[in-house]
């Protein structure tokens, strides 16, 4: 089995936050592959400056949670680049207009189900609807 992680589990497991915790206890608990894709490697580098812009982190802060994130994503995860079809069934997703996706997130669920992966992200709105879409989620 493998899990998908989005950003919004990466940033925790990188930058102390509200939900580090939590990401450290889930992620203790599986024993499944874990699945990085380059969306969202760049979505957690995205989030590091928008926490830099509020103040929230520093720039060494940042570099230091970016050079670890490297270095694990270098020799745990499995990485998967996106593909044509991962942006079809994304917009797909986003047609059925029933579901509160915005297009990042719509990329991770298609990603996930390519993968034949659960989800796990700390978005619940993007949970939901990943389950909606037949996509298992931790």
């Amino acid at each position: 089995m493998s899990v998908y992680l989005d950003a919004s589990v990466l940033v925790s497991m990188f930058v102390i936050d509200p939900l580090s915790v939590r990401a450290a206890a889930v992620l203790g608990r599986l024993r499944d592959t874990l699945v990085v894709s380059d969306l969202a490697g760049t979505e957690f580098v995205s989030a590091l400056n928008l926490r830099m812009r509020m103040k929230l982190l520093t720039a060494r802060e940042a570099r230091a949670a970016v050079a670890n994130f490297d270095g694990w994503v270098a020799t745990v995860p499995e990485r998967v680049q996106m593909t044509p079809q991962d942006m079809a069934v994304c917009d797909a997703y986003l047609r059925r207009f029933d579901l509160p996706l915005r297009a990042p997130d719509g990329l991770h669920i298609a990603v996930a189900s390519r993968m034949s992966a659960s989800l796990l992200s700390f978005d619940k709105q993007m949970a939901g609807a990943a389950k909606k879409l037949g996509v298992s989620v931790v």
